[in-house]
């Protein structure tokens, strides 16, 4: 593949990205589409929402022109169009309509399990150099962690910037990892999605001039996930170093949904007890809390995701070690906690 298609494939999805924001925000402000503080809320001024939506069209639009000119494969195409075009949808509609919980959740599932039928077979991951081959309990386990990867961005779409943030640094060490021990051309769909994040996050990053709002939290969560997925289909240990790389918005949910289910309390609702609020508000920062995430993301889980990828280091094990520490630092900061709130 030439270096003048990688650079159409992802300054010209950037600038598109960049534009559709700068439209959106644009209408947010005249039709005040504007997302108020409130009692859980993290920012203090009313700021316009629903730019995620920028990500989305120039996302689509860039993987349908790849996919028409023969440089990704359509099979991978069709199921982030569908996929991702529905659970766009459902969180352009909650953000406007609110929509049921339940309803979100059959959308969500009906867009995992596109994926999974999208794909030739689900990865064989291994733990201690052994494959793990699930034939029935495989493709449910990967609809499960699809949703999951949904709404976790979702939950961790709190201060300005992170999920963006997040997403990005993802999706670009996960198109490192799969261009350098993977095959096929859908590393491509990563720098793609990446660079989408990007042009948002230009006018997303502390502090934000606009908010994604569910339609794009949403679409980010299913992208990571999509991506992992078939990227591992092929070359199964780099489904571990994936997983690796959402390490810190990984263990925080994780930690804060186990703690909350453990208290007792209603997991569902929404709240202002993920480790990385705590320590916004200790803080008193958006931009060094995201800027602490990409940090991480890069300077520790990164490593540790290439040493996977040319194996290294057994997938089960380098996780371990790579999360270890965010454990540590969830709990520091008091994840799930609701008492540590009022301190």
């Amino acid at each position: 593949m030439t270096a003048w298609v990688v650079g159409a494939a992802t300054l010209g999805p950037l600038a598109l990205a960049w534009l559709l924001t700068a439209w959106v925000r644009r209408y947010a402000l005249a039709s005040a589409l504007l997302d108020h503080p409130n009692e859980r809320s993290s920012h203090t001024v009313a700021t316009p929402r629903g730019g995620g939506v920028a990500i989305v069209v120039a996302c689509l639009a860039a993987t349908a022109a790849l996919a028409a000119a023969g440089w990704l494969e359509a099979r991978l195409a069709t199921a982030a169009i569908a996929a991702g075009g529905l659970v766009a949808t459902l969180g352009f509609l909650d953000d406007r309509y609110n929509v049921a919980a339940r309803w979100r959740f059959l959308g969500h599932a009906a867009a995992a399990a596109w994926v999974v039928y999208s794909l030739q077979r689900i990865p064989s991951v291994a733990v201690a150099g052994l494959p793990l081959d699930l034939p029935v309990l495989g493709p449910l386990l990967a609809g499960i962690l699809i949703v999951w990867m949904i709404n976790l961005f979702n939950f961790m779409d709190g201060i300005d910037g992170i999920a963006s943030v997040e997403a990005a640094s993802v999706a670009l060490g996960g198109a490192l990892v799969w261009w350098l021990a993977g095959d096929g051309s859908g590393w491509l769909l990563a720098l793609v999605f990446a660079f989408c994040v990007l042009g948002f996050l230009a006018w997303n990053f502390p502090p934000a001039k606009i908010f994604m709002g569910d339609a794009g939290s949403g679409f980010l969560g299913l992208m990571v996930a999509l991506l992992a997925l078939w990227c591992g289909q092929s070359t199964p240990h780099l489904f571990w170093a994936w997983f690796i790389l959402t390490g810190c918005f990984m263990v925080d949910a994780t930690t804060t949904l186990v703690r909350r289910v453990l208290a007792g309390e209603r997991f569902y609702q929404a709240h202002r007890n993920h480790a990385y609020q705590y320590a916004s508000r200790r803080h008193r920062t958006h931009k060094g809390v995201t800027l602490a995430f990409g940090f991480i993301n890069v300077a520790w889980l990164l490593p540790w995701a290439v040493a996977v990828a040319m194996q290294l280091v057994d997938g089960a094990l380098a996780t371990a070690l790579a999360f270890a520490p965010l454990l540590g630092l969830a709990l520091y900061y008091k994840a799930g906690n609701r008492a540590a709130q009022a301190d």
